[in-house]
């Protein structure tokens, strides 16, 4: 089956069912979301080897716009879901990847950190201000995220934190959702479409293994600027701005300019070399 077709059919039998209710009442999508990844749509990026459909960025536009025609909150799950599958692709575990493949494995993105809803601040993505400490093979982290997709629902986050051990960059985590003392406070954030589960996450620390680094310790940044970002612009731009509000990663707007995500200095830096 072709992931055209299965789109067509979780788009009729699953999502369409829902969205009413997911939008009346912001009740997690959790039957799309499962059809989703029974269909394979969630594997969509996953290379071949893994179990995956092996496809890219065009295609995942494709699945995301199509979403958002019916169920906004299901698009800005898939929207998140895509980008953190996109990191995860390149520098996960074999097993996560497997998981995603075999569609038992939601992740989504926490990299935000400011939620003052003031003016856009060049580096809110791209410097974390998270704190990180190792111990042995266990390392704790301790930050707030905000504006997070799938909060509560996700069985991991792509998180950003300071580096371990270089003075500059950042650095990215797979942290997964039953690590301890990572929380959604039960009163989630006034953000995202409903039913999204946009909320803040906490993790006050949330103990995770030491491989769970996503790539080099201060690599993130670069991981942001080449791999992050030009997911999220393009996902967001296949649903349209008024389908999914922010995106999935908590991405900014820039006041007066409801289009623009990042600066234009950050922009400009998106192409690969």
């Amino acid at each position: 089956m072709s992931y055209r077709t299965a789109l067509a059919e979780v788009l009729t039998h699953a999502v369409a069912p829902c969205a009413e209710l997911t939008a009346a009442e912001g009740r997690f999508p959790r039957g799309a979301v499962t059809a989703l990844g029974a269909t394979g749509l969630l594997g969509l990026t996953v290379s071949n080897e893994f179990g995956g459909t092996g496809l890219g960025l065009p295609e995942a536009a494709e699945v995301v716009a199509r979403t958002a025609r019916i169920c906004p909150a299901t698009a800005a799950v898939l929207q998140a879901h895509y980008t953190a599958v996109a990191v995860i692709e390149a520098y996960g575990s074999p097993w996560v990847r497997a998981e995603i493949a075999a569609g038992r494995h939601l992740s989504s993105l926490a990299l935000a950190e400011d939620d003052t809803g003031g003016p856009y601040e060049e580096g809110q993505l791209l410097v974390s201000h998270c704190a990180v400490v190792r111990s042995g093979g266990v390392v704790a982290l301790r930050g707030r995220k905000h504006r997070v997709v799938a909060a509560g629902e996700a069985d991991s986050y792509v998180w950003s934190s300071r580096p371990l051990g270089v003075p500059d960059g950042l650095s990215l985590w797979g942290v997964p959702a039953h690590a301890p003392d990572l929380f959604v406070p039960a009163r989630p954030d006034a953000g995202g479409p409903s039913g999204s589960a946009t909320s803040t996450v906490l993790a006050d620390p949330a103990l995770i293994p030491a491989d769970a680094m996503l790539g080099e310790d201060g690599g993130g940044l670069d991981i942001v600027l080449r791999t992050v970002l030009p997911w999220l612009l393009e996902l967001r731009a296949a649903a349209g701005a008024e389908g999914l509000g922010l995106t999935g990663a908590g991405v900014p707007r820039v006041p007066g300019d409801p289009d623009a995500t990042v600066p234009p200095l950050a922009a400009g830096s998106l192409a690969p070399s």
